[in-house]
C-alpha cells in the first residue's frame, strides 16, 4: 500500500532532482592510514545501501584521522543531512563553508539554524547564497520570505517570493506561501486572493485545500468552505485531516491557521518540496529537505509520514517503522501511521506481530475499512486466500453504498476467490469492480486473463487484455497477459511478439520468462526456449512453478491436450 496520506501536490508540480554533486573518487587523498581508509570504504558501502546513519558513523570516524579531507568532510556532512542529526550536520556545515564557501546546501543548513534561532537577517543573508538551481532557488526564496515574515516584514516577504521568476510549477507554491505569511500577518483579504490562486492551480493538492478551505472557515461562509473539503473528499475519501475539517465545520467551529509561526513556514517549505521530489524519483534531496523539515517542526506529522513513505520505497522497512513510531499519539494521522508500520513489520517477515497490530485497531474500530483491507492485503501477500477474501468481506460490509473509490476491495476479494479456487464468486467479484469503475486496467487485464486461461469469453478476454495493454503499455504483467493469452489461444507469433516486450520490461520475473520459453519452443526455437526456461528457474519462481520449468528442461513442452478455443466450444446440457 503506498502512503497516499503523506503527497501534498499533485498535477502540476513536475520536479526535477538538482543535487548537490559528491567529489569524485579521482579528488579523493590516498590515506595511508588503514583505520581511516576502513572507515572511508565501509561508509561509502553503507551509503550505497542507503544506510545514512552508519554512513556518517564511518565517515565521522574517518575524520578523526584526516580531518582535513574535503571528500571525507561533504560525504559525512550529507550523511548526517540524510540521517536527520541536523546539530551534527549544522557543524559539519561550518567546516564545510571553511573549504568551500558556495557550498549552497551548507548555506542552507546555516540558514535554517538561523531561522530556528529566530536570527532572521543572518537567515537571509545564509539563504540567499544556497542558490543555484530550480529547486534550491525556489526553495531558498520560500525559506529566505518566512524569514522576512519572522522580522515583521510581510510586505517584503511577498514581494521576494513574487520576483522570483521561473517554471510554471513555481506558481502554486510560491501563492500559497504568499497567501500563508498574508494571513499571518494579519492582511486576511490579500491572503486569500493567493490562496484562491493556488487552489484555482491545482484544487487536489492536500495542503492548498487545507489552506484555503481554512481561510474560508475564518473569513467565508460554512457553506464555502465546507465545499472546498467536500470536492476534495469526493477524489480522496476519509482523508483524515479533511474529515475533522469538515466535522469542526459542521459543528460551526473556525479552523486554526495552517502556519503559525515563521519556523512553522519554513518547515511547511521543506515538507512540500520534500515530499513531491520523494515521489518524483528525486529520493536523495527529497530525504535531506523532509529531515530538515523535521529539525524546525519534529513533530510534523505530515513530515513524517512522507518520511516514511520514501524509506519503505527504499526498502528502508526498519528506518520507516521507527518514523511512523514518531507520528504524534495525538495526530489524526496516528491510525494510518499505525497501519503502515504494520505492513512494514510484514515485509520484515514479522507477519504475526503485522496482525496483532492491524486486528487491534479493527477491534477498537470494526467498521475502519482501511485497517481491515490492510489486513486483507497481509493474508493475500501470504496466500492465506479464504483468510484474505474474509477480510475483504468485512471491508465491503462497511461501506454502505459501495462507490468508485470502493472498486479495489471487490478486485481483492476477487482475486483472492480466485486463487481459493472459487471461480464464481471470483468472476462475480471482478464483475463488480468493473461495474464501480469501467475500464480499469488492472481488473480489465485480470478478468480477461483469467477467462482465456480458461478457455471462457474469449472474445470478450482478449478485448478487455488489449484495453488493458492499450492504458498500461509499459506494464510488463499486462503485457505479458496479452502474450499468454495469445499463447493459449495457439497464435504462437503473436505470443512471441508480446511476451518479448513483457521480458524487456521486466526482465527479473520468472513467469514471464518461462512463458516467452513457452511460447518459443512453439514456433520452434527450442535453444532460445531452454535459455529462457533456465533464466526463469534461476529468478526464483515459486515451488510448484520450479517443478514445472525443471520438467520441461528435461522434456520440452508437452503439447496440450485440447486447446483455448477447443475448451471454448459449447458442452452438453450448457456445460
Amino acid at each position: 500500500m503506498t502512503n497516499r496520506i503523506a503527497f501534498g501536490c499533485t498535477g502540476l508540480i513536475a520536479l526535477a532532482l538538482l543535487a548537490t554533486p559528491l567529489p569524485s573518487e579521482a579528488q579523493t587523498q590516498p590515506n595511508s592510514r588503514v583505520s581511516a581508509a576502513g572507515n572511508y570504504l565501509a561508509g561509502r558501502h553503507a551509503g550505497n545501501q542507503r544506510d545514512a546513519a552508519a554512513a556518517a558513523s564511518y565517515y565521522r570516524n574517518a575524520l578523526r584521522n584526516d580531518p582535513r579531507n574535503a571528500d571525507l568532510l561533504n560525504r559525512a556532512f550529507v550523511s548526517f543531512l540524510a540521517a536527520g542529526d541536523i546539530d551534527e550536520a549544522v557543524k559539519l556545515a561550518e567546516r564545510v563553508l571553511q573549504v568551500d564557501k558556495t557550498d549552497r546546501v551548507a548555506q542552507l543548513a546555516l540558514g535554517l539554524r538561523s531561522i530556528k534561532a529566530k536570527q532572521y537577517a543572518p537567515a537571509r543573508a545564509q539563504l540567499a547564497q544556497s542558490v543555484r538551481g530550480p529547486i534550491t532557488d525556489l526553495a531558498a526564496t520560500l525559506l529566505g520570505a518566512w524569514a522576512f515574515s519572522g522580522a515583521n516584514d510581510w510586505r517584503g516577504a511577498v514581494e521576494s517570493i513574487d520576483r522570483l521568476a521561473g517554471a510554471d510549477w513555481y506558481a502554486i507554491f510560491k501563492d500559497l506561501h504568499a497567501g500563508l505569511i498574508l494571513e499571518a500577518a494579519g492582511q486576511k483579504k490579500e491572503a486569500g486572493k493567493r490562496l484562491e490562486r493556488a487552489y484555482k492551480l491545482d484544487s487536489s493538492a492536500l495542503r492548498v485545500v487545507e489552506a484555503y478551505g481554512g481561510w474560508l472557515s475564518r473569513n467565508g461562509t460554512k457553506d464555502e468552505a465546507l465545499a472546498v473539503y467536500q470536492k476534495f473528499d469526493e477524489a480522496l475519501p476519509r482523508h483524515p485531516l479533511i474529515v475533522e475539517a469538515m466535522a469542526a465545520i459542521r459543528d460551526g467551529k473556525k479552523l486554526p491557521l495552517l502556519i503559525d509561526s515563521p519556523q512553522s513556514g519554513a518547515a511547511e517549505v521543506l515538507y512540500g518540496l520534500g515530499a513531491a521530489l520523494g515521489r518524483r524519483g528525486g529520493e536523495e534531496l527529497g530525504l535531506v529537505y523532509l529531515q530538515l523539515a523535521l529539525y524546525l517542526a519534529p513533530a510534523h506529522p505530515l513530515a513524517l509520514l512522507s518520511l516514511a513513505d520514501l524509506y519503505e520505497g527504499l526498502k528502508k522497512h526498519e528506518a520507516a517503522i521507527k518514523t511512523y513510531e514518531r507520528v504524534p499519539a495525538t495526530s489524526p494521522l496516528r491510525r494510518n501511521a499505525q497501519i503502515q508500520l504494520a505492513l512494514n513489520y510484514d515485509a520484515l517477515e514479522r507477519t504475526d506481530e503485522a496482525k496483532k497490530a492491524i486486528e487491534k485497531l479493527i477491534a477498537d474500530n470494526p467498521r475502519d475499512i482501511e485497517a481491515t483491507t490492510a489486513l486483507g492485503n497481509i493474508l493475500r501477500g501470504r496466500k492465506q486466500f479464504a483468510e484474505c477474501a474474509d477480510a475483504y468481506s468485512k471491508a465491503i460490509a462497511a461501506v454502505d453504498n459501495p462507490g468508485k473509490s470502493n472498486w479495489v476491495l471487490f478486485y481483492f476479494r476477487g482475486i483472492c476467490y480466485e486463487r481459493a479456487k472459487q471461480w464464481p464468486k471470483a468472476e462475480a467479484d471482478l464483475r463488480k469492480s468493473l461495474d464501480l469503475y469501467p475500464d480499469q486496467p488492472q481488473v480489465l487485464n485480470y478478468l480477461g486473463y483469467s477467462w482465456v486461461d480458461q478457455g471462457l469469453n474469449l472474445d470478450e478476454g482478449m478485448r478487455m487484455i488489449r484495453r488493458a495493454v492499450e492504458q498500461r503499455p509499459d506494464d510488463g504483467y499486462i503485457v505479458d497477459s496479452l502474450g499468454w493469452a495469445y499463447f493459449r489461444i495457439g497464435n504462437n507469433d503473436e505470443a512471441v511478439k508480446h511476451l518479448e516486450r513483457a521480458v524487456d520490461l521486466k526482465p527479473e520475473d520468472p513467469t514471464i520468462n518461462d512463458h516467452l520459453g513457452d511460447a518459443y519452443w512453439r514456433v520452434g526455437r527450442e535453444p532460445e526456449a531452454r535459455f529462457q526456461w533456465s533464466h526463469a528457474r534461476d529468478l526464483k519462481p515459486e515451488p510448484e512453478e520450479l517443478v514445472k520449468i525443471e520438467e520441461k528442461l528435461k522434456v520440452g513442452l508437452r503439447e496440450p491436450e485440447s486447446s483455448a478455443a477447443e475448451a471454448n466450444k459449447p458442452r452438453p446440457n450448457g456445460g
